[in-house]
């Protein structure tokens, strides 16, 4: 099996295999102008191995793209991720934010107990 690249240089060969016949622009007015029916057949199938080319080469970069994108599996799979890290970051800062409430708590209970500890003595 070729590779990639492979694959679109011999489709990049044929479409020019195809191409260089229809290029001399005269010599095909002339040729489809001529009264002799094997120059239209020339022609016509230098026209048609020139479009199966093209399809070909079409149809390869159509694949190509379709590699890039990702499943809508893949995709998912990656939202998930995304979503998990999003809620492990907020987890850690809900228990942050927890951490810091009991600390103030504690401080608060301490000046409670120390303002009522003053307040006994007087």
């Amino acid at each position: 099996m070729q590779s990639p690249k492979e694959d679109m240089v011999a489709c990049v060969k044929a479409l020019e295999d195809a191409l260089l016949p229809c290029l001399p622009a005269r010599e095909l007015q002339a040729i489809d102008r001529s009264p002799h029916p094997s120059h239209h057949i020339d022609v016509e199938r230098h026209a048609r191995d020139f479009m199966d080319a093209a399809k070909k080469l079409q149809l390869y970069f159509l694949g190509l793209q379709r590699e890039d994108q990702p499943t809508s599996a893949e995709q998912l799979k990656q939202e998930i991720g995304v979503m998990e890290e999003e809620l492990n970051i907020k987890t850690e800062i809900i228990k942050k934010h927890e951490r810091l409430i009991q600390g103030w708590k504690k401080e608060l209970k301490d000046q409670l107990n120390k303002h009522n500890t003053e307040l006994q003595k007087v």
